[in-house]
């Protein structure tokens, strides 16, 4: 029986012997000096206290704090799930265990003590809130960064009480950065970096987007001046500069819970708030992890290259997000999601164990991804490739579900497989109507909206805004019925807002109806179609 016991806080880490004998790292800076310089002269704000954010980002500020690259932290903002402020922040004194799940089943244990205080972005809050706005009026500031899903920044988002009083009582994470924002400009006109690090394509332009939204109809409103719009869209003053990311940081881990309580690590609570996070003390993740980054901070920045980021020009960072998003991770991600829940599968790791599944993609990747691939030349797309397809989508200790990945597919889908088939269009010596394994995919989705696995059995879709409008179209297909397929299927794949283009414009219309023709001839008519067309039976 472990004899152990160690508790997540501040107190408990300054026995270090404990944690070394536990087989965790502790950080190697004074948190309270930290935390004290920080409260003082604060540099870099975070909208977003989720996984992501404290298993990959958080973590890259402790590397220049330890090595003394900086001498600030991080002071993190939840502007939604505010549980995540109240259980897992602050009962923890802001520290996480960061647990990085290697593919042989080790496990390298840290504990990441970077984040300076935590905050709730709400006005509601008033102490918090009065806090926030300090730190925007802070010359220090250098940057403040978000990672609050692509939903976040749409305009659907932002409320009408948003437009009309939102300045005052923002409710959405956009109209409360852009109000702290307005308070920034009325103290100094400081310069700063606003930094979207979410995994969205061009997520600088997306956020840019969604802040001059809301202040143009502040301005027209009469709630703010029109030379605050000016401020922001002064590139000298304001920058928007894009991000790549890529981290896998699933769900708290049953088994790295237990793991961690046999070495004596007690703090191991799963969360799951009210608005359905799935949270902990501790963050599994994967090792692999990019981030690339556009050089554009008026106010300065962290050396964080010296923690492994790439800053570069912003065409550079288009095309690693190209790389990555159009050919070498997301079209595989996507493509294992897919048949992952149509043939019963629970773990991405495990659809990589299955033949047909790896060889697909495979193909997908190589065979048809390759040839139009985007090098961004920072680092190599068949290396980037190879590490996922080799390590990062078949370590078993990653319990990333195909049913999450799966979520939203109708706005991904367009990206991840439509500019591959425009690109074949683009080029003379390639033809769109000679892939295969792409149409194959986008079949495979088609027959995942009849909700209905390879057994005949009914089975959950998961969110997408448009899926009740796609099961619309697929409510009369059948198995063991073919008739009439294509004119149901006409209104997706004709569908230039889903795909990029007009699939039956591009000699892949009818191949996709084919496809999902076999798929849907009876019971285990989706394995076969794969195992004839992949050819791995």
């Amino acid at each position: 029986m472990n004899d152990i016991k160690l508790q997540l806080n501040k107190s408990s880490i300054k026995q270090n012997e404990l944690w070394e004998k536990a087989g965790i790292e502790l950080p190697n800076f004074d948190i309270n000096k930290m935390s004290s310089l920080t409260s003082e002269n604060p540099t870099w704000v975070h909208f977003g206290a989720g996984n992501i954010f404290r298993g990959f980002i958080a973590a890259l500020q402790q590397t220049l704090l330890n090595n003394g690259n900086a001498d600030t932290g991080i002071v993190a903002v939840e502007g939604y799930d505010y549980e995540i402020i109240d259980k897992i922040y602050t009962p923890y004194d802001n520290l996480s265990l960061l647990v990085i799940m290697k593919p042989d089943g080790s496990l390298d244990k840290k504990v990441i003590g970077s984040i300076s205080e935590s905050l709730s972005g709400d006005y509601l809050r008033e102490k918090d809130w009065k806090r926030l706005q300090t730190i925007f009026t802070k010359p220090s500031l250098k940057m403040v960064s978000f990672t609050i899903t692509e939903k976040g920044y749409s305009s659907k988002n932002i409320s009408k009480e948003d437009v009309e009083d939102g300045l005052k009582h923002p409710s959405s994470v956009i109209a409360k950065a852009a109000s702290l924002m307005h308070g920034r400009y009325r103290n100094g006109e400081f310069p700063i970096a606003l930094v979207s690090m979410d995994n969205c394509s061009h997520n600088g332009e997306k956020l840019s987007n969604a802040i001059n939204y809301i202040v143009e109809k502040w301005v027209k409103n009469g709630l703010v001046e029109n030379d605050f719009l000016k401020y922001i869209n002064n590139p000298k003053k304001v920058s928007f500069p894009w991000s790549m990311i890529d981290k896998i940081t699933p769900r708290p881990s049953d088994s790295v819970k237990e793991t961690l309580n046999k070495t004596g690590f007690e703090s191991t609570d799963v969360v799951i708030t009210k608005c359905n996070t799935y949270i902990a003390p501790f963050v599994n993740a994967e090792g692999p992890q990019y981030l690339v980054i556009e050089e554009n901070f008026p106010n300065g920045r962290m050396p964080l290259e010296k923690a492994g980021v790439f800053f570069t020009d912003r065409q550079t960072v288009e095309r690693v997000e190209k790389m990555k998003v159009c050919t070498c991770l997301n079209p595989l991600h996507t493509t294992l999601a897919i048949f992952g829940c149509l043939l019963g599968f629970n773990l991405i790791a495990d659809e990589m164990k299955d033949p047909c599944l790896k060889k697909l993609v495979e193909k997908i990747g190589y065979d048809e991804g390759m040839p139009v691939v985007v090098d961004p030349k920072i680092f190599n797309p068949i290396d980037f490739i190879k590490e996922v397809i080799e390590v990062r989508l078949p370590n078993p200790y990653i319990p990333d579900t195909p049913q999450r990945i799966v979520s939203d597919t109708s706005q991904k889908i367009g990206i991840r497989f439509g500019e591959t088939i425009k690109s074949y269009m683009e080029r003379k010596d390639l033809d769109p109507k000679d892939l295969i394994y792409i149409p194959l995919a986008i079949a495979g989705w088609c027959r995942y909206l009849m909700a209905m696995d390879d057994n005949g059995k009914e089975m959950e879709l998961s969110s997408d805004p448009l899926l009740e409008t796609l099961k619309d179209y697929v409510s009369e297909i059948k198995l063991n019925n073919t008739e009439g397929v294509g004119n149901k299927l006409k209104p997706i794949l004709s569908n230039e807002e889903i795909f990029g283009v007009n699939l039956y414009n591009v000699g892949l219309g009818e191949k996709v109806e084919n496809y999902c023709n076999e798929m849907i001839t009876g019971i285990g008519a989706v394995r076969l179609t794969l195992e004839k067309y992949v050819n791995c039976k």
